[in-house]
Order: C-alpha cells, then sequence, then structure tokens
C-alpha cells in the first residue's frame, strides 16, 4: 500500500438514463445533472456529510455506497487511506430511474484511482459495474455520452458513443421512488422470439438515432423487451410514455423507472401532452462524464 498522491480532491458525476428503449442492461446516456463530492484524507475514522438529494435517508457510516465504492478502489490501486471526510451535495434524484447509485459508485471509484494517480480505465468500470450488477449507466457516468455496455464472461465492457447535438433529453420526474430490484422481478423469465427479434432491430436502430439522426428515435425507442411487463409497477409512468409517443416524441422509461425520458426534436415536450405529477426538467447530455481535480 502508498500513501495517497493527493490529499484532497473534488469529484462531479453526471446522473444517467439507461435502457433507452429496449436497449435493456446495454444502453446508457449520461445527462448534465450532477452530484458533487469532495473527499478528505485525514488521519483516521470517518465523517460523511450529505446535503440535497438523500440527505437523511442514506446511512453516513461505511455503509454509504460512496464510501464503500471509494474502500474497494483505493485497495485495488493500493492505496492506504487513513480516514476520509466525504463531503456530498447530490443533485440527481434517488430511485427515480436516473442513475443515483451508479454516479455514487462511479464517484468513488474515480476518487479510490485518482489517489493513485491514475484516470479511470477499463479496470475502473469493471469494478463499478460489479457494484450494479450492469455497465450501461456505470459506462455513461465514468465517460460521459452513450455508452454501449456488454459483458465477455466475467468482464464487463464498454464503448463510448459520441451523441448526435440535436438529441435534447427531457426528463420527467415524479414524485414517488421505484425499486430496480422489485421492477427487475416483473420480467418474465422468457420473452416471445418476434419481441426479441423487435428489440434487437430496435436497440440496434438506437444506436443510429442517437449518434447519427435524432429523427428515427420515436421509432428506435418504442420497446416490447421489459416497459410491458413494468407497467404494474408505475401506470402513470406507462401512460406518459405513451401520451408522448402519441403526439409524437420520442419516449421511454428512464432506468428502472419510474422517471420518463423524453427525446423530443425541438427540446420542448408539446403543451397539449398532460404531465401532472411529472417534474419537467431539461437536460443536456453530459459529454465528459465524471470529473476530477485536486483541492487545497
Amino acid at each position: 500500500m502508498t500513501a495517497p498522491a493527493v490529499r484532497a480532491l473534488r469529484v462531479t458525476v453526471p446522473a444517467s438514463t439507461a435502457n433507452l428503449g429496449s436497449g435493456f442492461d446495454a444502453l446508457g446516456m449520461a445527462l448534465a445533472l450532477h452530484d458533487e463530492l469532495e473527499f478528505a484524507v485525514t488521519g483516521g475514522g470517518l465523517a460523511v456529510e450529505v446535503s440535497g438529494e438523500g440527505a437523511g435517508d442514506v446511512p453516513t457510516d461505511e455503509r454509504h455506497l460512496v464510501v464503500r465504492a471509494f474502500r474497494a478502489a483505493c485497495e485495488l490501486v493500493g492505496v492506504e487511506v487513513p480516514g476520509l471526510r466525504l463531503t456530498c451535495r447530490n443533485a440527481i434524484p434517488h430511485a427515480r430511474g436516473l442513475g443515483s447509485s451508479a454516479a455514487a459508485v462511479v464517484a468513488g471509484v474515480a476518487a479510490g484511482f485518482a489517489l493513485a494517480g491514475r484516470e479511470s480505465d477499463t479496470s475502473a468500470l469493471q469494478l463499478a459495474a460489479e457494484f450494479e450488477g450492469h455497465a450501461d449507466n456505470a459506462a455513461a457516468a465514468m465517460f460521459g455520452g452513450v455508452a454501449i455496455a456488454w459483458t465477455h464472461g466475467d468482464r464487463y465492457r464498454a464503448v463510448r458513443v459520441e451523441p448526435h447535438p440535436g438529441v435534447t433529453p427531457v426528463v420527467l420526474v415524479p414524485a414517488e421512488e421505484s425499486s430496480t430490484h422489485t421492477t427487475r422481478g416483473l420480467l418474465p423469465s422468457k420473452v416471445p422470439h418476434e419481441d426479441a427479434a423487435f428489440a434487437a432491430g430496435r436497440s440496434a436502430l438506437a444506436v443510429h438515432a442517437l449518434a447519427k439522426d435524432p429523427s428515427l428515435l420515436l421509432d428506435a425507442l418504442d420497446d416490447r423487451l421489459h416497459e410491458p411487463y413494468r407497467e404494474p409497477a408505475w401506470p402513470a409512468t406507462t401512460r406518459l410514455v405513451r401520451s408522448l409517443r402519441e403526439a409524437g416524441v420520442a419516449a421511454a422509461v428512464s432506468g428502472a423507472g419510474p422517471t420518463v425520458l423524453a427525446l423530443p426534436p425541438d427540446g420542448v415536450v408539446p403543451p397539449r401532452v398532460d404531465t401532472a405529477g411529472f417534474e419537467t426538467r431539461s437536460v443536456p447530455v453530459d459529454l465528459g462524464g465524471v470529473r476530477v481535480a485536486p483541492l487545497g
């Protein structure tokens, strides 16, 4: 174990939206909605302060997800941290399908790597994805832009795709929270071959539409693979997705829900769409991913 290369860091990490229609556990996109965290190496002990989203709800001891990811990263890169003071200023809503847990993990991993003087790389992605169980949100938060994630054996892999400047995300966030574990439990173990073929075509089209031709997004974000099965968990979300699509706006459930991702051509949700119960936010694509800067 070695001493940290720096003693204090500021980490800025983006939210993310995943699945993007049929790209289940495979497609993610970073959003310019950020948590900001400060890590300071101390002589001993742990102090965690949380403000904003999750304040008063998340643990402030070794169970904190950022702390757990940070400890794992420090062990992986061989950095000894006798004590830690962590300050979290959270803007990413928790349990809404906007990648808050992936952002927490990526922030902790990136900080651990930075203390060793290392950039986040494929081994950092592997560690972050192991926490998440899939790499779509983690890769988007780590590298920015659009991420295509997959597994090769027990290894998590991802590539970054530059999004078209005409991709203009709007997220519609309800007050209620959701659980990825619960909503995954609604998915069947098998789907009809016709639906699997539909999903393969639409997820491939989604990559092209996001990178080259946003006019195809309405078709590209259509899904039969997971969204119909999750409707009982969030019927209002499903109704809003349908309403947006009927109005000609590409829309999908964001991650495990209940947030809705819309990609209107002009970045504006048509006023004829009833968005009651949802907070509408225009959130550009984050192109840079997690950012780390030394303090002091």
